[in-house]
C-alpha cells in the first residue's frame, strides 16, 4: 500500500512476475501503475506490504535493500542517457570489474542490440530508436533478474515503435528476464504481454492472459477499456431482462434490479432482409431491432455506423468491414451476437447472460 497526503494511491496490490515472461501493468493515467514500479525498484517506500525478488525479501516497512543492490533493471520513457558520456560509457556506467571485462561486456551488449558501430558515439548523434536500444543495453548490463519498464516506447515515432518494441522484448525473453511493463494503451498490452494486470484506482481489478482479459472481462469498465461498447440497460423481472433484442437471462439478480448488457460494435450485425438470422445460422442472433442511421464514417479497414434505436432512442455503434456508408436517416435492422454479450448488475461484476 502507498499513500500520498492521506490518499491511498496503491491499495493491496499483489503481483508475481516470472522469468522470460512479460507482464503488463495496464490502466488509465493516475491509477497507481508508476508508483507500483517505483516501490518495486526501491525509489519509493511502501507504507505496508513486502517485496520479494528471487525468493528473497528486499523490502518491508522496516527492512530495506537499496535500489542498486536489488538486481532490478529500469527503463523509462526519457531513456535517461548521460549526454556527456559516449555510448560505451553509458552502457558500462556502474559496472564493476576490471577494465577488460567491462569493455567485453559492453561490446557484447551493443552488438546484441545492433549498435556495435556506435561504441564511441555520443547519445545526441543517435536517433530516438537507437537511444532506446542503448538504454536497453545499459539496463541489461548488470544482468538483472527483473526489468521494470515505465512506458518506454511512448516517446518513439509510431513508424518505429512496433519494430523496436518487438526487438526489445525478444532480447529480454532470450535473456530469461522477468519483465514488468507499465502502459496505458490496451493495444500495446495485448500485443506485448504474456499476462495483463488491469489496474484501476490503485487496485488490480483483473489479472490473466490477454485472451481471457478481453473475452471474460470482470466488469463493464474492463470491457470499455479495450474497445467501444454498446450498453443496453434493463430491469429484471422473473430472472429475465426485456430488451429490444429479446429477453436475456439474469441469474442471481434480485427481482426489480437493473443490469447492463454490454456488447462491442464488431459483434452487432445488420439484418438486410429483416427476417434473416445472419451469415451463420448456428449462432443465436436473437430478435432484430430497428434503428435509423445517425452517422457513418470510414476508418480505413472498417466503417463505423451509429444508429439511433427506435426502442429507446439510444445510440448503437456498429463496425462493418471495408467501406459501408449508408445515408443519414436510413432505417435498418440490427442483430446482436448473444454469445458475445456480457451482463453486469449495476455496480457489480459479470454474470453469464
Amino acid at each position: 500500500m502507498r499513500r500520498y497526503g492521506g490518499r491511498v494511491v496503491v491499495d493491496d496490490v499483489s503481483l508475481q512476475v516470472h522469468p522470460g515472461q512479460v507482464t503488463c501493468l495496464l490502466g488509465p493515467s493516475g491509477c497507481g501503475k508508476s508508483t507500483t514500479l517505483r516501490m518495486i525498484a526501491g525509489v519509493e517506500m511502501q507504507d505496508s506490504g513486502e517485496i520479494w525478488v528471487d525468493g528473497k525479501l528486499v523490502c518491508d516497512t522496516i527492512f530495506r535493500i537499496p535500489p542498486e543492490r536489488r538486481n532490478i533493471g529500469l527503463m523509462f520513457q526519457d531513456f535517461a542517457l548521460f549526454p556527456h558520456l559516449r555510448v560505451s560509457e553509458n552502457v558500462g556506467f556502474g559496472l564493476s570489474g576490471d577494465k577488460a571485462t567491462v569493455e567485453r561486456r559492453v561490446r557484447d551488449l551493443l552488438e546484441r542490440v545492433g549498435l556495435g558501430q556506435y561504441y564511441s558515439a555520443y547519445p545526441h548523434e543517435l536517433s530516438g530508436g537507437e537511444q532506446q536500444r542503448v538504454a536497453l543495453a545499459r539496463a541489461l548490463a548488470p544482468g538483472p533478474s527483473i526489468m521494470l519498464m515505465d512506458e518506454p516506447f511512448s516517446g518513439l515515432d509510431n513508424r518505429l515503435r512496433d519494430g523496436i518494441r518487438d526487438e526489445t522484448l525478444e532480447i529480454l525473453r532470450e535473456q530469461d528476464t522477468a519483465v514488468l511493463l507499465v502502459t496505458h494503451e490496451p493495444e500495446e498490452a495485448m500485443r506485448m504481454a504474456d499476462k495483463i494486470a488491469l489496474m484501476r484506482n490503485g487496485q488490480i481489478v483483473q489479472e490473466g492472459a490477454p485472451y481471457n482479459i478481453y473475452n471474460a472481462p470482470a466488469d463493464r469498465d474492463a470491457v470499455a477499456f479495450f474497445s467501444d461498447i454498446n450498453v443496453i440497460r434493463g430491469r429484471v423481472h422473473g430472472s429475465l431482462v426485456e430488451t429490444a433484442f429479446g429477453q436475456f437471462l439474469a441469474p442471481g439478480v434480485h427481482e426489480g434490479n437493473e443490469v447492463d448488457i454490454v456488447i462491442r460494435p464488431q459483434h452487432v450485425k445488420l439484418d438486410f432482409d429483416r427476417n434473416g438470422r445472419g451469415p451463420d445460422p448456428t449462432i443465436e442472433m436473437g430478435t432484430p431491432a430497428r434503428g435509423v442511421v445517425k452517422r457513418a464514417r470510414f476508418l480505413g479497414s472498417e466503417s463505423l455506423v451509429e444508429f439511433r434505436m427506435d426502442y429507446d432512442g439510444s445510440i448503437f455503434k456498429v463496425t462493418v468491414p471495408n467501406v459501408f456508408l449508408p445515408a443519414k436517416g436510413k432505417p435498418m435492422w440490427l442483430m446482436i451476437r448473444r454469445d458475445k454479450c456480457f451482463l453486469f448488475p449495476l455496480g457489480g461484476r459479470r454474470l453469464n447472460s
